[in-house]
C-alpha cells in the first residue's frame, strides 16, 4: 500500500466562514440618531421671534385701534403770570422775595383725565438755582382748563433790568382712559425763555402778563423698561 504523502502547495480548501445551518446571518439594526443640538437650539430661536413678532403686532393692532378712539393728547401747561412781591434788599444787586406764580393747564381730551400729586417747582436764572415752592395736586378733567398758583422764594440776581427765569415742575399723574386707571407716571414740566421786569429799590413790580408755552413730558415703565 503507497503512503500518502502531504503536499503543502495544495492545502485542504476550508471556507473562511460556515454558518451552521438553519442559523440565519445576523445584520446591524439601524436606529435613526436624534438631530444635533444646533438644530433644537435653531428651532426654539425661531419660535421666541415668531412669538415676540406676534405680540409687537397685536400691540400695533391695540394701539391703532386705542387712538382712532381716544384721540389721546398731552395735557398743555404756560405760565399765564409772574410777579416778584415780599422785597427783601440784601445788597445793591441781590434781594430775597416772594414769586406769585400763576399756570394754566390745559387738558384737550375728550375721554382722558389727569390726577396730579403735588407740583415741585424749581426756578433758575441762566441755570443757576435762585429758588423753589409747590403746588398743591388737582384732578384734571376731560376737556378741562385749570389755573394754579403758587409763590416760591428766590433770590434772582438784579444786575439788570429784567431777570431771565426757568421754571421745572415735576410731578408723578395717574392717567384715566374710561374706567380704566393706570398706575402713577413721572411727570416733567420745563418752561424758559421768561423774562421779568427787575425792581426799582424795595418796590414790586407789575405783575408780568404772559403766555409762555411749557413742554411736557411723561415717564412710564412697561415691564422692565421706562419710556
Amino acid at each position: 500500500m503507497a503512503d500518502k504523502v502531504y503536499n503543502p502547495a495544495k492545502p485542504n480548501p476550508q471556507p473562511p466562514f460556515s454558518a451552521s445551518k438553519g442559523q440565519p446571518f445576523n445584520r446591524p439594526i439601524y436606529r435613526p440618531q436624534p438631530p444635533p443640538p444646533t438644530s433644537k437650539l435653531r428651532s426654539c430661536c425661531c419660535s421666541v421671534i415668531l412669538a415676540l413678532l406676534s405680540l409687537i403686532l397685536l400691540a400695533a393692532i391695540a394701539g391703532g385701534i386705542f387712538y382712532a378712539i381716544y384721540r389721546p393728547h398731552s395735557p398743555t401747561f404756560s405760565i399765564s403770570s409772574l410777579r416778584l412781591s415780599a422785597l427783601n434788599t440784601t445788597s445793591s444787586t441781590h434781594l430775597t422775595s416772594l414769586l406769585d406764580i400763576m399756570v394754566t393747564a390745559r387738558n384737550p381730551n375728550r375721554r382722558i383725565a389727569y390726577n396730579y400729586d403735588q407740583i415741585s417747582v424749581s426756578i433758575s436764572s441762566n441755570g443757576i438755582g435762585i429758588g423753589e415752592g409747590s403746588f398743591p395736586g388737582f384732578v384734571h378733567s376731560a376737556k378741562n382748563t385749570t389755573v394754579i398758583s403758587s409763590s416760591a422764594s428766590t433770590a434772582p440776581d438784579l444786575k439788570k433790568a429784567t431777570v431771565p427765569l426757568e421754571l421745572y415742575m415735576e410731578t408723578k399723574a395717574v392717567i384715566k382712559v374710561g374706567s380704566l386707571k393706570t398706575k402713577k407716571v413721572d411727570m416733567k414740566i420745563s418752561c424758559d425763555g421768561i423774562e421779568i421786569a427787575a425792581p426799582k429799590g424795595k418796590k414790586a413790580p407789575p405783575a408780568s402778563t404772559l403766555d409762555t408755552s411749557c413742554k411736557v413730558k411723561f415717564r412710564m415703565k412697561v415691564w422692565k423698561w421706562t419710556i
